[in-house]
């Protein structure tokens, strides 16, 4: 995926109340192979870029594209969304929908057939350690539980791409644990981006890191050199090398 002279702004008095409406201005970016993680203090546009990939949002100029599809191409809309998987932040339940079928029909709408999309939902409810609640509906289930459901949508079509946005927010470690083992699995041959504030597990799960600030890059490289910012001495590493490079309001 590549954002290629993306400008994007919040209309006046839209859902955006910081004061500052220009989010991103010429910005060029690819997503790289792997498991990428997107750090960035609030406000930073991490969100709103996560929302463009997806097509959810629609660059003021500029275009996101997709091996040959482009966002600037009406007919490439449709496919473009489906080559792509995306968790935003809110995961609302379907009234009256199983978690099943909530995951199905996610899996409907990417273009999957009725048969399937429910084989998928069980498999996309199993990765996710969900597969025991599954016939529950899903406005019963916890705010963590729902989140995975949420994750579940987001797998259930194998996607080429993945836009996960702090999907791990919520979780109790032993989910958090086992979210990492899912993602590394479908990371292996697909590009996977992660918005998260976490960033205890870093060397764990990741093999680049993206600080956004401002609606900028401020910096891309390996999670070796991420860490290598700051000295291998006390605690929290990961921490004070992203404080070296961001200073949150």
């Amino acid at each position: 995926m590549r954002f290629s002279a993306v400008d994007f702004t919040y209309p006046p008095g839209g859902l955006r109340l910081t004061g500052h409406d220009a989010v991103l201005a010429d910005f060029t970016w690819e997503v790289p192979q792997g498991l990428t993680v997107l750090l960035g203090p609030n406000g930073a546009g991490k969100s709103t870029l996560l929302a463009l990939g997806a097509t959810a949002l629609h660059p003021t100029r500029g275009s996101v594209s997709h091996a040959n599809l482009d966002s600037r191409n009406r007919a490439d809309i449709r496919p473009l969304r489906q080559a792509i998987g995306w968790m935003p932040q809110q995961i609302r339940p379907i009234p009256g929908f199983t978690a099943r079928e909530q995951v199905a029909y996610a899996g409907w709408l990417k273009g999957l057939g009725r048969a399937a999309a429910w084989a998928k939902a069980i498999w996309a409810l199993e990765a996710t350690g969900l597969a025991d609640q599954a016939n529950r509906l899903a406005a019963q289930l916890s705010g963590g539980q729902l989140r995975r459901v949420g994750l579940a949508q987001t797998l259930a079509h194998d996607a080429e791409v993945l836009l996960l946005d702090e999907p791990t927010a919520g979780l109790d470690p032993a989910q958090r644990a086992g979210f990492r083992e899912v993602v590394k699995e479908i990371g292996a041959s697909r590009q996977v981006l992660i918005s998260t504030h976490q960033v205890d597990d870093l060397d764990e799960l990741f093999e680049t890191v993206i600080i956004l600030d401002h609606g900028r890059v401020k910096f891309e490289g390996s999670v070796k050199g991420f860490l290598g910012l700051v000295s291998a001495d006390g605690p929290r590493r990961a921490e004070r090398a992203y404080a070296a490079l961001v200073r949150e309001n």
